[in-house]
C-alpha cells in the first residue's frame, strides 16, 4: 500500500511519465540521505534538484497544457499527485518549489494572453520555477483587501507599487503571477492579475521570512512597468482566477502529507522493532502495537480517499463540480491526519524521533506545515459546510459512475472552471450507495449508524439561528460531516482497488472512534443545545474488535520492517 522506492513502477501511468517518475526517485537515491539531511539541516537552496528538473524537462512536461506544450506534456491530476507524493516522500522543501509553481502557473494558464501563455512555457522548458503573489503581510491571503496598486500610464498599461508577503519561489521565479488592483477603480472591477519577473529592476526582493531550506519570500514592486500584454486577468475573472488557482494546488497538500508519513513509517516502524527494551523488542509492547497499526491505517486511509478524489478532479466539468467538496477535504481532512499519523508514531519511538541524522524529525516539524497552508483548517471546514446539505439531503441520480483516471488526458477544464460562486447548488450522487456495497463488514456498518445518527440531528435539532452564526459550534459539526465524506471515498477506492477488507474494517474502527470523540466534543461546548448534547450522548459507539482482524494488520506494519531504508 505504500510508496517504496526499492519497488516503485508506476506502471498505471504512460511510458514518459514512468521514466520522469523512476528517474526522480533515483535523483534522490543517488544523492543519498547524508546529503538530503545536510542541505535540509543547512537550509540549502535546491540548485541541484532545480538542475535536475531542468534536464529531464521534468516540470515542463508535468506543468504544461497539451495546447501550450504538445509531445508528453499536458496537466494530468493523477501523474501530478504521483510526483508530489514523491517529493514529498523526500522533503517538505522539494514539494514546495513544485507546488509554488503550480501556483504560480494557474492564472496563466487561465488566462486567454497568449503572449503570458508561451512565455510560461518556453520559461518552464528553460528550467524556470514559478511564484503566486497573492498574500500580503496585512491581509494574508484575503484578496478583497490588496495594497499592491496599479497606476494606469494611459497605453493600456500601468505601474505596479507594493509589497507581497510568503511568496515561495519569489527569489528566483522567472514568472511572477501578481494579484493587484487599480487605483482608478473601485470594488472588485478593479482587480488585475499579472505576470511579473523577479530579475527586473523594479523587482526588489526583500528576504526569506522562513527559517528553512525553501525560500518563502517577501518582494516589493517599485513603479514596477505593466504592460498591456502582461495582463493576465482583470476585474471579477481575476478574483475568480485566485480561487480558482488555490483549487488547483490546494490539492497537492494531500499527496505531500502521504509522502511525508510514508517515508517517517520506514524509520519509526523499522526502529521499533530492532530496539530491545526490557529484554522484548518495543513493538511486543501492546500500546505500541496499537499505535503503530493505527498510524498505519490511518495512512493508508489517507491513500484511499486521495486516490479516489483524483478521478473526480480529472472527471469534473461544468456540470460536475463534486471535486470542489473533494477538494478542501484533502487539504483539511487528509492533512490533519498526517499530523495524526506523526504522532502516534513519534509516541513510539520517542527520543529517536529528535535525531538530526533520521528524517523522522524533519517529517515531525513539517508535517505541521500543510494544514496550514492555502487556508487553515477552520477555513477549509467552514467551506465544506456549504456542501452539506445537498449532500446528505439531496442526491442526484443523474450521474455516470466515476471510473479511475489514469488516462493520459489534459484535464484542461481545471483552468476554465468558471465563476468561484454556487457552492452550496452543486448536488452528489447518493453517499449511501459506498457504505451498503460494505454492509458486511462490522465497522462500516457501525460507522454508517453514527452517519445515519447525524442526519437525524440535522432534521430534528439543526443549528439554531445563533449557531450558524457560531462558528465554534459550527466546526464540531463540520468534523462530523467530514468523516461521512471521508468514509464514502475511502470505500469507493477499495471497492476499485480491491482493498484487504481486514484492513478496511480496521480503518472504520478508527472512524467511529473519531466519530465518538467529536460527538462529545461537540456535547461539550456551551453553545449546544440539551437535545443535541443528548444526542450526542445517544451516538456514541465503540468499534466492534477482532483479534484476529488486529492480528492480521499488524503482520501488515511488521512488513515494513527494514522493507526502505535510504541510501547513505
Amino acid at each position: 500500500m505504500l510508496f517504496n522506492p526499492n519497488t516503485y513502477d508506476p506502471a498505471h501511468l504512460d511510458a514518459e511519465s514512468r521514466r520522469l517518475l523512476r528517474a526522480l526517485v533515483d535523483f534522490f537515491e543517488e544523492r543519498g540521505k547524508n546529503a538530503l539531511v545536510k542541505s535540509y539541516i543547512d537550509r540549502a537552496w535546491y540548485d541541484d534538484f532545480l538542475a535536475f528538473s531542468a534536464k529531464e524537462g521534468l516540470f515542463a512536461t508535468f506543468l504544461t497544457p497539451s495546447a501550450d506544450g504538445g509531445g508528453d506534456k499536458r496537466w494530468d491530476t493523477a501523474r501530478n499527485a504521483a510526483l508530489s507524493e514523491i517529493l514529498g516522500f523526500y522533503g517538505l522543501d522539494y514539494w514546495y518549489t513544485w507546488q509554488v509553481t503550480v501556483l504560480g502557473l494557474g492564472p496563466v494558464w487561465q488566462s486567454a494572453n497568449p503572449v503570458q501563455r508561451q512565455r510560461a512555457a518556453e520559461l518552464l522548458d528553460d528550467g524556470h520555477v514559478m511564484a503566486f503573489a497573492l498574500s500580503e503581510r496585512s491581509h494574508g491571503a484575503d484578496i478583497y483587501a490588496t495594497d499592491m496598486i496599479l497606476t494606469p500610464t494611459g497605453d493600456g498599461g500601468f505601474t505596479a507599487s507594493g509589497t507581497k508577503y510568503y511568496i515561495g519561489n519569489g527569489n528566483v521565479a522567472g514568472l511572477v503571477s501578481v494579484f493587484g488592483r487599480r487605483s482608478d477603480v473601485e470594488g472588485p472591477d478593479g482587480y488585475v492579475f499579472f505576470a511579473a519577473d523577479s530579475r527586473h529592476e523594479n523587482y526588489h526582493l526583500i528576504k526569506n521570512v522562513v527559517n528553512k531550506q525553501m525560500y518563502v519570500s517577501t518582494f516589493e514592486l517599485t513603479d514596477y512597468p505593466v504592460r498591456a500584454q502582461d495582463v493576465l486577468h482583470t476585474g471579477k475573472a481575476a478574483f475568480d482566477a485566485a480561487l480558482n488557482t488555490v483549487n488547483v494546488g490546494k490539492f497537492n497538500l494531500c499527496t505531500a502529507a502521504i509522502g511525508i508519513c510514508e517515508h517517517a513509517m520506514y524509520e519509526a516502524v523499522t526502529h521499533a522493532h530492532r530496539r530491545m527494551l526490557y529484554g522484548r523488542p518495543v513493538t511486543d509492547f501492546p500500546h505500541v502495537r496499537r499505535e503503530l497499526t493505527d498510524a498505519y491505517a490511518r495512512l493508508v486511509a489517507m491513500k484511499l480517499f486521495s486516490d479516489r478524489a483524483v478521478d473526480y478532479f480529472r472527471s469534473a466539468g461544468p456540470d460536475d463540480r463534486r471535486y470542489l467538496l473533494f477538494n478542501p477535504m484533502t487539504k483539511m481532512k487528509v492533512t490533519t491526519e498526517g499530523e495524526k499519523v506523526v504522532d502516534l508514531m513519534w509516541d513510539v519511538i520517542a527520543a529517536k524521533g529528535f535525531e538530526a541524522d533520521t528524517y523522522f524529525d524533519k517529517a515531525a516539524m513539517d508535517i505541521r506545515g500543510l494544514p496550514k497552508l492555502e487556508g487553515t483548517v477552520h477555513v477549509n471546514l467552514a467551506l465544506i459546510l456549504k456542501f452539506m446539505p445537498n449532500y446528505l439531503f439531496n442526491p442526484s441520480a443523474e450521474y455516470a459512475p466515476v471510473p479511475t483516471r489514469h488516462d493520459a488526458a489534459d484535464d484542461e477544464f481545471l483552468f476554465r472552471q468558471g465563476p468561484a460562486r454556487g457552492l452550496g447548488a452543486i448536488r452528489f450522487h447518493d453517499w449511501r450507495t459506498a457504505y451498503d456495497t460494505h454492509a458486511g463488514l462490522p465497522n462500516v456498518a457501525r460507522f454508517r449508524e453514527q452517519a445515519d445518527g447525524f442526519c437525524t440531528l440535522l432534521r430534528d435539532h439543526a443549528p439554531t439561528e445563533a449557531q450558524q452564526k457560531d462558528l465554534d459550534f459550527l466546526l464540531s459539526v463540520g468534523h462530523l460531516f467530514a468523516l461521512i465524506v471521508y468514509g464514502q471515498l475511502i470505500l469507493e477506492q477499495a471497492e476499485l482497488t480491491g482493498v484487504d477488507r481486514v484492513l478496511l474494517d480496521e480503518i472504520f474502527a478508527i472512524l467511529v472512534r473519531d466519530f465518538s470523540a467529536y460527538a462529545t466534543e461537540l456535547h461539550g461546548k456551551t453553545a449546544t443545545t440539551d437535545e443535541q448534547a443528548a444526542w450526542a450522548l445517544a451516538n456514541l459507539r465503540r468499534p466492534v474488535g477482532d483479534e484476529s482482524r488486529d492480528a492480521a494488520v499488524w503482520q501488515q506494519v511488521l512488513g515494513l520492517v527494514g522493507a526502505y531504508e535510504m541510501r547513505p
